[in-house]
């Protein structure tokens, strides 16, 4: 009996054990994947924002910080942030857990992980507070817009930029030609850089002529909007906004399709 072939599934995450993880998972479920990385990072210098003895860190006078990735925690501390007597905000647990495992407390995360719904848990708290966002210079203005709307005095510092890595769009040429199964987005960053990268090669429609024939999943309704906006169908969007769910409901929803 002729073996099925499997999905090919591409997984679009920064090229460190976030992207060895994403392989990792594909793989259990039973598919293939396509590691293509759309982010590379780059740590912010003096240039970008406020920096302390050449590295950048969050205010140390604000009364609350919000952090919204592992990689600024992760910069934070090596930086030698000192969180003082701050509330230290998490977006998600993941970022929480980078927090905890860098030796900081964290006071606040959200039940919905995300700007929008950090703006919901602060929002009754911040009026005339100082509030440092501290993340990547892509960050969402939900954010920031939503924490001066509700009467805080924000500041935010870039601790990172985040480029498209050379060598990315292998997965685009996969779409382009019809070989790609289920492709996931995990921001709109993301998004971007696949279609820049599709385009580099002379591959865009085609590329997402592709995906619109495959699965695409995306986390949160920012990334699905950027991803529509630019014409590609978006069929999967977890109610958890986490990887791992995303590539599940991703894989699954891509099976039926495949087996056809």
């Amino acid at each position: 009996m002729r073996e099925e072939p499997r999905l090919r599934v591409a997984a679009f995450r920064p090229d460190d054990d976030r992207l060895d993880d994403a392989v990792e998972l594909i793989e259990s479920l039973g598919a293939d994947p396509v590691p293509d990385p759309m982010l590379a990072i780059e740590p912010a210098t003096a240039d970008d924002a406020e920096a302390t003895g050449g590295q950048v860190t969050p205010r140390s006078d604000a009364d609350y910080v919000v952090l919204t990735s592992k990689t600024g925690v992760e910069l934070a501390a090596e930086a030698g942030w000192d969180a003082g007597e701050a509330t230290v905000c998490a977006i998600g647990d993941s970022t929480a857990e980078a927090l905890h495992e860098a030796g900081y407390g964290v006071d606040i995360i959200p039940a919905e992980y995300s700007s929008t719904g950090l703006v919901e848990t602060l929002s009754g708290a911040v009026a005339g507070a100082r509030v440092e966002v501290a993340r990547s210079d892509h960050g969402s203005a939900v954010l920031t817009d939503g924490l001066e709307a509700a009467g805080a005095y924000v500041h935010e510092t870039v601790l990172y930029r985040l480029v498209r890595p050379e060598g990315s769009g292998e997965s685009a040429e996969l779409a382009a030609s019809g070989d790609l199964d289920a492709a996931l987005f995990t921001s709109s960053l993301t998004v971007e850089h696949f279609l820049d990268a599709a385009a580099d090669l002379g591959l865009r429609e085609a590329a997402i002529d592709g995906l619109n024939e495959a699965t695409v999943g995306a986390i949160g309704q920012p990334t699905r909007e950027t991803a529509e906006d630019a014409g590609i169908s978006v069929d999967v969007v977890p109610d958890q906004a986490d990887f791992e769910a995303l590539a599940c409901e991703a894989v699954e929803a891509a099976a039926p399709t495949h087996h056809e």
